[in-house]
């Protein structure tokens, strides 16, 4: 499992994780009113941008490399750029938004992690010198921000700081690392087992006023008032994120897949699937949004289908001039 070059494993674990972003975005209107599918999205919410960033975090050890720097604003921040601007025109037109104007300090939606992503490379040039003390140091500033009654969805900071320490651990990890988990006696069962038992207990206890937190995207006080115990909440939200996220590689299969391919476009559906959920939010009827809402096999099949259309190669050949800038 090397960290520079493909592996089916790495995309295998992409692929599902960007169809549970897909999922998670799709029933997230509908979690308030229906208990499963709150369940549903809390669990998802609560490892999947996790395991992601940490992936992204382990695929980026090339950072000293010269060109570099340049290759990162090239590949995530103009893309950044572009989607910004395209999301605006798209919010004006729907009638989203009733002015049109551009603002790239403020992430649309899901493009915080563009954002994000941009300036955990950056804070690589520093962090990977002091490597574990530096994951500590991340943490803490993770847990910190939340302090800052300002830290918020403003050049995507708050979220920046909170998934920072999952970008960094990605980067420590060595393929030696991941093969001891990968290892592990029954490791399919006890990820099975973790993932089980993150559905009941969320199903169980988890408050509804607590969905924030699964963000990371304001500060404690936003979330309803700041309490000095609100570092000790997130810091345990840290440990049960990285037991699902085990638990979530061990169940990752070696074997490549037809759709493991799907894997290596993951970026394409990440930018592009937003448009085919915001499109039906706006423009179906909320009867129809109901009817969709209470059929869990319809909600799981269309997540599917965006993702095989968004991430075919179809779109990824009339997309790559805005997305790669490659013609």
């Amino acid at each position: 499992m090397s960290a520079t070059s493909r592996s089916s494993y790495f995309d295998n674990a992409k692929f599902i994780l960007i169809y549970l972003v897909v999922l998670g975005h799709l029933i997230s209107p509908f979690k308030g009113n229906d208990n499963f599918l709150f369940t549903l999205y809390t669990v998802i919410f609560l490892f999947h941008m996790p395991a992601f960033i940490l992936i992204s975090g382990y695929f980026s050890k090339s950072f000293k490399k010269k060109g570099h720097l340049l290759k990162t604003v090239k590949k995530i921040l103009v893309p950044y750029l572009i989607f910004q601007s395209i999301y605006s025109i798209y919010y004006y037109f729907t009638g989203v938004e009733h002015k049109l104007s551009f603002n790239y300090f403020v992430p649309h939606w899901s493009l915080w992690f563009l954002l994000s992503l941009f300036f955990w490379n950056i804070f690589l040039y520093f962090f990977a010198r002091i490597r574990w003390t530096g994951l500590g140091i991340a943490v803490v500033l993770g847990i910190g921000i939340g302090y800052w009654d300002d830290a918020g969805s403003f050049l995507s900071l708050s979220r920046t700081f909170v998934f920072f320490p999952y970008f960094l651990l990605g980067y420590l990890l060595e393929p030696a690392h991941l093969q001891k988990i990968r290892s592990i006696p029954y490791g399919g069962a006890i990820g099975i087992s973790i993932l089980c038992a993150a559905l009941l207990l969320a199903g169980w206890s988890f408050p509804k006023d607590a969905v924030p937190w699964l963000l990371g995207d304001t500060s404690y006080a936003g979330m309803g008032g700041e309490n000095l115990l609100d570092g000790a909440i997130r810091t345990g939200q840290y440990a049960a994120t990285l037991i699902l996220i085990l638990g979530f590689f061990l169940i990752i299969p070696n074997k490549g897949f037809k759709l493991t391919k799907i894997g290596e476009r993951t970026l394409y559906v990440y930018l592009l699937h937003g448009f085919i959920i915001k499109t039906m939010e706006t423009f179906a009827s909320g009867h129809v949004l109901d009817w969709i809402a209470s059929h869990y096999l319809l909600l799981m099949i269309f997540s599917f289908a965006i993702c095989l259309f968004s991430g075919s190669y179809f779109m990824r050949r009339f997309t790559k001039p805005i997305i790669e800038l490659k013609i």
